[in-house]
């Protein structure tokens, strides 16, 4: 008499397999079969493949006609198959090769790497026009050599002087305060909110990491005839950047008519006192 096997316990779903797979196969070996021919960075869901089977990522796949691995058809296929499979996998940073041992389910990689404290830092200097990236032991070095006209003072309390502040558009001024054996960049910067209205956004950022950051506290202070604006905050790492802080209104923010109640001949003092906490 044959026996017969209940076909439910021989069949087993796909991430039921995944986990079989998973168990006989190292982390790094799965995640490396994400990779993307095109960018070399991990092809996460949603992940597109052409008729073959070969994936892309989806950064990359709306630059491309013909898939990169064997230059037939790409289509609007998902690998369904491959995307369970990327929910059982842990990835590593992409900052992994410069010291970040993190590795972390693909939904919240991204998250991680904006923050990340081992992605390269940029030049903190408002603006666009300079694109240099390195290390944080790399960040004075740069601000010495390429950015010569910035002064740097000493001491715990300094005055910040910005110059002709009536000076039309968009404009920035930057000083290096130098302290407690760290070194904090103080920026003013001018913008045209809309038609008319200018706001000016003062900021406190340290040379080095959020949590270094944590152990200081900072004060500006306009002062003027009868009149004091003061603004007392945590200094931002640079890591974080100019913008991050003028687009949450994080800084000491004030209009042109302000700036006119405490500048003398368009010239505007900003008294600037780091404590440590």
């Amino acid at each position: 008499m044959s026996r017969q096997t209940n076909p439910a316990t021989k069949m087993r779903t796909l991430p039921q397999a995944v986990a079989g797979v998973a168990a006989g196969t190292s982390n790094n070996d799965l995640a490396q079969l994400f990779e993307c021919p095109v960018c070399f960075d991990y092809a996460l869901p949603p992940i597109m493949q052409c008729q073959s089977g070969h994936i892309v990522c989806s950064n990359c796949r709306p630059k491309l006609t013909l898939c990169p691995t064997c230059r037939g058809p790409l289509g609007n296929i998902r690998n369904l198959a491959m995307e369970k499979v990327a929910s059982q996998v842990m990835f590593p940073c992409k900052y992994c090769s410069s010291g970040c041992p993190v590795t972390l389910p693909h939904t919240e990689k991204a998250d991680h790497e904006e923050i990340c404290e081992f992605r390269p830092y940029c030049c903190p200097c408002p603006g666009a026009s300079c694109k240099w990236q390195g290390s944080l032991d790399e960040v004075m070095p740069h601000l010495v050599q390429h950015h010569k006209s910035i002064t740097t003072l000493q001491g715990e309390d300094i005055v910040f002087l910005a110059t002709d502040i009536n000076l039309p558009g968009a404009v920035d001024w930057v000083m290096m305060q130098s302290c407690f054996g760290y070194n904090f960049m103080l920026v003013l910067e001018k913008q045209e909110k809309y038609e008319g209205n200018q706001l000016f956004y003062a900021i406190v950022q340290l040379i080095g990491t959020r949590k270094q950051a944590e152990n200081f506290a900072y004060r500006l202070e306009l002062n003027g005839h009868r009149r004091r604006l003061t603004w007392e905050a945590t200094p931002r790492s640079i890591h974080d950047g100019v913008q991050s802080a003028i687009n949450s209104s994080d800084c000491l923010v004030f209009d042109t008519n302000i700036a006119q109640l405490f500048a003398d001949n368009g010239n505007l003092g900003i008294n600037v006192t780091i404590n440590m906490c």
